[in-house]
């Protein structure tokens, strides 16, 4: 076991400390920050993908409106460019949390989901954004006999193809599959961080201002709109965007609804061809298992595999720290499940690990608001399913602006907010009485302790 453990630890401290899809020498160029005042329409904060897709809508929807796009870092550098690229049509974190949460409105949501998805489809498209989207679908697997039975329910409920040992490992070859549920049209795999450029490029291309490494340090309402504060300028607009992820949020009252998870991704070197024959894999779907403590990996265009999830690791404090996205005991306990998962990789490297914060929320889903009489709206909370919903947060961030009632903004989805996290120390220790929860869970056949059934009652749902 030592050397085991020994030559995986090898293996991953020879990849590169940084994402995949980021590490390109094709990205853009930096864009200049905001030095000194400015004033526009619709400032939008944050570069990733609700605030790039904020910024487009605004701009398409109004060709003369004047709208800015303040980054504190580059564009897409955050959870956008560190994902694993998995453009869902949930928008509530899959069918079962929706059913959960939003029953009587559950199928209004699915329309939104795969519509928000087609539209996203047909804008790539339209813009020439090359971010390899390819609507391959999602395979879950089932790695334990009690999740076979589970899987065929959901499978049946859902609409997905049921698959027994032998047809998902003809799908995808490992031999921990017991059975699989293949949904061929809700999911799409994207590169998120080409997905990001070319959002960016397309908002510049009609008239968006983007400034980057201007860091927004408050906000601040009067009877003419909003003044948002930074480092070296000042920035008044009408209304204001908010599309900050994980990070501490400026309206501070909605600190208490999102805690950072960190989660971590390792990528392999490029598989031969004869590697990839033994893996199969011909329709190249995006795969995740359905364990509590679950992991999702995917091809990349130049067949690398991408295998992220498992740990999700919550710090004291509620900090989101460039220091955490380096974590290798993560990564050597990926490294370990993914060559149990595929034994006939034996031997191949990775070429980059890396970690990142996701903004996660005690409904597993988006939620929405407003502040500051109205001229401030906001989307957090994806709990790592943004790639796809972000696009949907933005218009209902847009709608939400307007003042006026929309269908969007008469959703119970948007109309509710989740349950806060307590204060410190007892998020901490409840984060990490759920994860050991969740992992014993899935070491006893799937049996719910009792503090998760006391989640479960409270409506906190913890349940991936």
């Amino acid at each position: 076991m030592a050397d085991t453990e020994t030559e995986l630890a090898r293996l991953v401290t020879a990849a590169k400390p940084k994402s995949f899809w980021l590490d390109r020498p094709d990205a853009p160029p930096a864009r200049k920050p905001l030095r000194g005042d400015l004033t526009c329409d619709l400032a939008v904060i944050g570069g990733g993908f609700t605030g790039l897709w904020t910024a487009l809508l605004a701009k398409q929807a109004n060709p003369g409106r004047s709208v800015v796009v303040v980054e504190g870092n580059r564009v897409g550098w955050a959870a956008s460019g560190r994902n694993g690229g998995f453009c869902d049509a949930s928008l509530t974190h899959g069918a079962a949390n929706g059913r959960e949460r939003f029953g009587d409105e559950f199928a209004t949501l699915q329309r939104l989901g795969e519509q928000n998805l087609t539209a996203i489809q047909t804008a790539v498209g339209e813009l020439g954004i090359d971010c390899g989207f390819e609507r391959a679908g999602t395979l879950e697997v089932a790695t334990e006999e009690y999740q076979v039975v589970e899987l065929r329910e959901a499978a049946e409920l859902d609409g997905s193809t049921f698959l027994d040992a032998a047809a998902v490992r003809a799908e995808v070859n490992s031999p921990t599959y017991l059975a699989g549920a293949w949904d061929a049209e809700r999911t799409a795999l994207v590169d998120p961080a080409r997905l990001a450029w070319g959002l960016a490029a397309a908002c510049e291309r009609i008239g968006v201002r983007i400034v980057e490494r201007t860091p927004a340090t408050g906000l601040a309402g009067d009877a003419d709109g909003v003044t948002v504060k930074t480092a070296e300028g000042v920035l008044r607009a009408r209304k204001v965007a908010l599309g900050t992820n994980a990070f501490p949020s400026l309206i501070r009252r909605l600190r208490p609804y999102i805690v950072p998870v960190y989660d971590y991704v390792l990528v392999t070197e490029p598989l031969s061809g004869e590697q990839l024959a033994a893996v199969g894999w011909r329709n190249r779907q995006g795969v995740g298992d359905v364990s509590n403590q679950f992991h999702y990996y995917r091809l990349t265009a130049d067949n690398r595999i991408l295998w992220g999830g498992y740990d999700a690791i919550y710090h004291f404090g509620r900090h989101v720290r460039m220091t955490y996205d380096q974590r290798p005991a993560t990564f050597v306990k990926l490294a370990e499940h993914f060559f149990a998962t595929f034994p006939q990789l034996e031997g191949i490297g990775f070429s980059h690990r890396w970690g990142g914060a996701i903004d996660t929320s005690t409904r597993f889903c988006a939620f929405f608001g407003t502040a500051y009489h109205g001229r401030v709206a906001y989307s957090l909370g994806y709990t790592g399913l943004g790639v796809g919903a972000s696009r949907f947060g933005a218009r209902v961030m847009l709608d939400l602006l307007t003042g006026e009632r929309t269908e969007l903004t008469e959703l119970q989805l948007v109309r509710s907010k989740p349950v806060p996290f307590p204060p410190e120390p007892f998020a901490y220790l409840g984060v990490q009485a759920t994860r050991w929860s969740l992992a014993r869970a899935d070491q006893q056949s799937g049996r719910r302790n009792l503090w998760l059934r006391a989640l479960d009652a409270a409506g906190l749902g913890f349940d991936s």
